[in-house]
């Protein structure tokens, strides 16, 4: 069942009103000029004529916000929806189509660039060098690059064996003591 125009304009208002700080009047007269050109279109659709762009009003999408400082010290805000939360996870982006990968990619983020807050960042920082794990990683690490190193170097190259006998078969014989 399709959606009424009403809806729709309402679906856009609201994606607006969540993108952006807008106040009740601006969502209100933003609303009625939705759906008036959304009326305005559905008119023209249904006569087949063009669309007249003369008269409408341009309705300002909500600024974005800088991709850098959606990462504040205690929470981190989507740049798709307009949510808030301490960490961007891989099923919140899934909602909106998108991977780690590919946010970081849009947004402009370095690919190492954690999507938490800065304090949740700072405290699994402190607990992990807690753990010991910076000189377990550089110890792993230099293990890896000997054994690489190990694994790279040519093994040594063993000459065949000269023998006297060219073309004679060889014959066994027994020594009297074996037998």
């Amino acid at each position: 069942m399709p959606k009424k125009l009403l809806e729709i304009a309402a679906d856009i208002v609201q994606t607006q009103a969540t993108n952006g700080q807008l106040s009740s009047e601006e969502i209100v007269s933003s609303l009625k000029l939705v759906f008036g050109a959304l009326q305005e279109m559905q008119k023209t659709e249904t006569e087949g004529s063009g669309v007249s762009v003369e008269g409408a009003v341009e309705v300002q999408a909500p600024e974005k916000a800088d991709p850098q400082a959606s990462i504040q010290n205690e929470k981190v805000v989507c740049l798709e929806c307009g949510a808030e939360m301490r960490q961007l996870t891989a099923r919140h982006l899934a909602g909106h189509g998108l991977s780690l990968r590919a946010y970081r990619q849009k947004y402009g983020f370095s690919l190492k660039q954690p999507l938490s807050a800065k304090s949740l960042t700072k405290m699994r920082s402190k607990m992990a060098k807690k753990r010991g794990l910076p000189e377990n990683l550089m110890k792993y690490l230099h293990e890896k690059r000997q054994a690489k190193a190990e694994a790279a170097t040519p093994a040594p190259v063993v000459a065949p064996v000269e023998t006297d006998m060219v073309s004679a078969p060889a014959k066994r014989t027994r020594k009297k003591s074996e037998a």
